[in-house]
């Protein structure tokens, strides 16, 4: 397994420290230009060049000669790298000198994605037959993986949160692709089968762009970078042309999202990928002055202080049928006091029938176009939202 290992000598590390010096500055400039909307972003002068990136800010791409290298920031503490990926293309000789960081053989021919929404993007790239295990697969919904997995071509290894590591030996995938969370931990077991993991971080994008536009790193691991920088200059240009549209709006109505979940609201950030969202849509989220990029609970007393008067609601769920009024009232009866509950102008997402979280993440122009539908019903005559659709009584 020694190829999952960086090379060291003393001369690599001399040149590792010019690289990551380097890197930092590239890094902090990217942070830098980020806070004031430029897109420029300088080359390194180590010998590695930056590939360009316009929206992602815990994401760095670079190339060396024989290599890619990708640095992924820590989300929860911006001032650390979360983790350096090191590319090198199978069938070449490893180049003399690389920078440290987790070695992968591209591109990926075997493996395992822990998370439906990374498989729906495989399938669009085109690399699906690159899916050799699965987690979670009550949550997939494409349809060549659940074949898969029948079939005994795709193995299942069952819970992402705890997989059955014999399973994963079985399997021997040349790269793990999982969602890291703040303060996991680590991952168990499967951090000592010495098998690349891929710390698939998008969801701590900032922006909707900036979470779609980690495709373009998929697209370096899985041979497809063509087709990945493709897709996402058309999801670019479909999002700006709609933003636009919203802005130009007369008014930007109130709105609240979610539901309470045990003895907590879950509401999200104004700086997260969905607070950005709606105001992209041309809305005033209630939630938008607290500044956090994930989520956060909140009591039903603060969000009904803060929303009661939003004239919109959404709220996402998951259940055969689709929720009404009176289940939602029946649900817990205090919702009832929301204006946009008395005024008839909630709206629901029923992800057990809809693909909402699997498009989401690199299709944000799709929910944008719901939402402004929602919004703005003016601006797009004809348009039925694919997502969303009004409660019924």
């Amino acid at each position: 397994m020694k190829h999952l290992y960086p090379v060291r000598t003393t001369t690599t590390f001399c040149r590792l420290h010019r690289i990551l010096l380097s890197a930092h500055i590239v890094m902090t400039a990217l942070l830098l230009a980020a806070c004031s909307g430029g897109s420029k972003r300088p080359s390194l002068s180590s010998g590695s060049d930056t590939i360009p990136l316009r929206y992602a800010r815990n994401l760095l791409l670079m190339e060396g000669e024989g290599y890619k290298m990708a640095s992924l920031r820590n989300p929860w503490d911006t001032t650390k790298v979360l983790h350096t990926y090191v590319l090198v293309e199978k069938g070449r000789e490893l180049p003399a000198h690389l920078p440290e960081g987790t070695l992968v053989r591209t591109p990926l021919s075997k493996a395992l994605v822990y998370t439906a929404v990374h498989c729906s993007l495989l399938k669009e790239l085109g690399v699906l037959t690159s899916i050799g295990g699965v987690c979670d697969l009550q949550y997939v919904k494409v349809p060549e993986v659940l074949e898969g997995c029948r079939n005994g071509s795709i193995m299942d290894v069952g819970d992402g949160m705890n997989p059955d590591v014999e399973k994963i030996i079985d399997l021997h995938p040349d790269a793990m692709l999982l969602s890291p969370f703040e303060n996991s931990g680590g991952y168990g077991r499967v951090e000592k089968l010495k098998i690349p993991i891929i710390e698939c971080a998008d969801y701590m994008e900032t922006s909707p762009l900036g979470r779609a536009e980690w495709m373009r790193f998929y697209g370096l691991l899985f041979g497809c970078e063509a087709q990945a920088d493709s897709l996402f200059h058309e999801v670019e240009q479909n999002y700006l042309a709609l933003k636009e549209m919203a802005q130009a709006a007369a008014d930007r109505p109130t709105m609240i999202t979610d539901l309470k979940t045990g003895s907590a609201w879950y509401v999200p950030g104004g700086e997260s990928t969905t607070g950005r969202l709606y105001a992209d849509a041309g809305a005033d989220y209630l939630f938008a002055h607290r500044r956090q990029s994930g989520s956060l609970p909140l009591s039903f007393e603060t969000v009904f202080e803060e929303g009661e008067e939003a004239r919109y609601w959404l709220i996402k769920y998951n259940q055969p049928t689709d929720k009404t009024y009176s289940e939602l009232q029946s649900d817990y009866a205090p919702y009832a006091g929301f204006r946009a509950f008395k005024e008839r102008n909630i709206y629901g997402c029923n992800t057990h029938s809809v693909s909402f979280y699997e498009d989401f993440p690199f299709h944000p122009d799709l929910v944008l176009k719901d939402l402004i539908k929602i919004f703005h019903p003016e601006l797009l005559p004809g348009y039925t939202p694919k997502y969303y659709t009004k409660l019924t009584e």
